[in-house]
């Protein structure tokens, strides 16, 4: 895709809960009206996407993704809606497809999944799953979200729920197929499973630089090629916040960052976040925090390393930021930073597609 013809930008939000101008940290409800009035914002100034995330944490307001989708689905008119990521694992196939095809019709077709493990556990003991069946819950329920997804009656068998035969499911969306991605994190394996099943690719790069994620995006197309699934765009999604300045950008980012990464960073085995390892993240890696000039030069950057076809920016990631400040990300995030994005990346000719890849297949 090396001219970026159709290149999309999005913004995701987990609904974190901001604070208010006093500094007070707002309700629940707050937080998920105010992820609406994000939303609304993010459609007026042609934003392409809004992506909202499943967790079921107490920093975080959204559990359903989908039901804040419907309601944003009818106070916007053009910018596509997804989940930033569905938890397929703890959840049922059936009943996502239903939710969605449901956000899809109430969007006139702007509905699109994000299927994923997600970065948090607790949905599992939540809805009864144990975490010993993580790789299993996962694999069986993509085969039957698979199969779904071609709108005709099922007839599946597997050993995590209850099989179906000739089953029909409703309602049926108007496209007859849901736009639907797999968000991974960084594995071979979630590559290859992902160009199996014809699902479009999102690239989750919350650390490091971002070109180290290349094998991956060149495995997919490899994958895709052999198997004759559909050559579809790959898409990435990392955390940013925009700022009048660097340095207020990442003062006012930092904090909240810090938490959230650290909770990630427990579960995962990761020591607690310096500031210097946040500040080199800003300068090298995947933190795309800064002035409109300094995120926009570092997201054409990333763009072109990686050859994608979308770009989500997480821009509540670093948590309990005043609602004020995430309204003026969305809007800089809409009305300079992607034009600035487009007018870079069209300044100088994409380079030769990449060959070869780390991975083998």
């Amino acid at each position: 895709m090396n001219d970026f013809e159709g290149l999309e930008f999005g913004l995701d939000t987990f609904g974190d809960l901001p604070r208010d101008d006093s500094g007070e940290i707002t309700t629940y409800g707050a937080a998920i009206r105010a992820t609406l009035d994000e939303a609304i914002l993010a459609d007026d100034i042609g934003v392409d996407a809004f992506a909202v995330g499943e967790h079921h944490r107490p920093e975080f307001a959204i559990s359903t993704p989908e039901t804040v989708l419907a309601g944003i689905a009818t106070a916007t008119e053009r910018i596509r809606l997804g989940s930033g990521v569905t938890v397929l694992s703890s959840d049922d196939p059936v009943r996502v497809f239903q939710r969605f095809a449901t956000v899809d019709a109430l969007s006139n077709g702007r509905a699109e999944v994000i299927l994923g493990r997600g970065s948090f556990t607790e949905s599992f003991p939540l809805f009864g799953y144990d975490l010993k069946d993580y790789d299993l819950l996962f694999e069986e329920k993509i085969d039957l979200f698979s199969h779904l997804l071609d709108e005709k009656p099922v007839t599946w068998e597997g050993t995590t729920r209850a099989a179906l035969h000739e089953a029909d499911v409703f309602p049926k969306t108007e496209s007859g197929r849901l736009r639907t991605w797999v968000g991974v994190g960084g594995t071979p394996q979630s590559v290859l499973r992902t160009a199996q099943y014809g699902f479009r690719l999102m690239l989750a790069i919350i650390g490091g630089a971002p070109a180290r994620f290349a094998p991956y995006v060149d495995l997919y197309r490899r994958a895709t090629a052999q198997l004759g699934t559909p050559a579809l765009p790959v898409g990435m999604h990392s955390p940013g916040f925009i700022a009048s300045t660097d340095e207020e950008a990442k003062e006012l980012f930092y904090p909240g960052y810090k938490v959230i990464r650290d909770r990630i960073g427990a579960l995962r085995g990761w020591p607690p976040l310096q500031r210097r390892e946040f500040e080199a993240d800003v300068e090298g890696g995947s933190l795309y925090v800064g002035s409109v000039e300094t995120v926009a030069r570092k997201m054409a950057a990333a763009i072109r390393a990686l050859d994608v076809g979308r770009f989500d920016l997480i821009y509540t990631a670093g948590g309990a930021m005043r609602a004020s400040d995430r309204m003026r990300t969305v809007e800089l995030f809409g009305t300079q930073v992607v034009p600035m994005v487009r007018e870079l990346l069209a300044e100088t000719p994409a380079s030769a597609p990449r060959t070869g890849t780390a991975f083998g297949l």
